[in-house]
């Protein structure tokens, strides 16, 4: 089972979150922040991801360190469930269209951290979550998932909208990218020979 579990307390957030890459889409979201549990919920559902995240933060300030931190630990556990990544397809993308939103995302599980985000969110908030936590959370996913991620919003009205693209979209890049690929289940996808 690719899986793994993590665990982070600090003086800002207590988080426990456990992912299986081999799921069914199973969730079970507890962050402290509505929105941020819908963005989840579907993230692992379009993913095929068991993912169960239970955070208690320090919400009564705002919502930037559950956000960031949940960000953290996710890029973390796929790094831990993804092991040496031998076998992996490696790459994934996907265009995803929401309505009015289309959004593209590409990642790339190499080992390197890099965040390309090119979003135009005019609205600052949706419901109490402010907008530019979207790219706190990328930042710390990718920090800690040590992947390249682009983000493009194509187009796109709806701040609701333009977010959820982006969480469906990552999920099923990443879907893509984590699959293991029947004709080199043994192979490193590197030429370097690790990732």
């Amino acid at each position: 089972m690719r899986s793994s579990e993590i665990k982070r307390k600090t003086a800002e957030t207590n988080i426990t979150l456990s992912l299986s890459l081999d799921g069914t889409g199973a969730s079970k979201i507890d962050s402290g922040c509505g929105f941020l549990d819908h963005m989840l919920t579907l993230f692992a559902k379009h993913g095929r991801f068991d993912l169960n995240v239970k955070c208690k933060g320090d919400v009564q300030v705002d919502y930037h360190h559950t956000v960031e931190d949940i960000g953290i630990c996710l890029g973390q556990a796929f790094e831990k469930a993804l092991g040496d990544k031998k076998g992996i397809v490696r790459y994934g993308n996907f265009i995803l269209p929401m309505d009015e939103a289309l959004i593209l995302t590409a990642v790339d599980l190499s080992g390197r951290s890099f965040l390309v985000k090119e979003l135009d969110i005019k609205s600052n908030k949706v419901g109490d979550f402010d907008t530019e936590l979207v790219e706190e959370f990328l930042l710390a996913f990718t920090r800690t998932a040590n992947c390249t991620l682009h983000v493009r919003q194509l187009s796109g009205s709806n701040a609701h909208h333009i977010i959820e693209g982006v969480f469906k979209s990552l999920a099923r890049s990443l879907k893509a990218a984590v699959k293991i690929d029947a004709d080199a289940k043994n192979e490193i996808p590197s030429t370097k020979g690790v990732l």
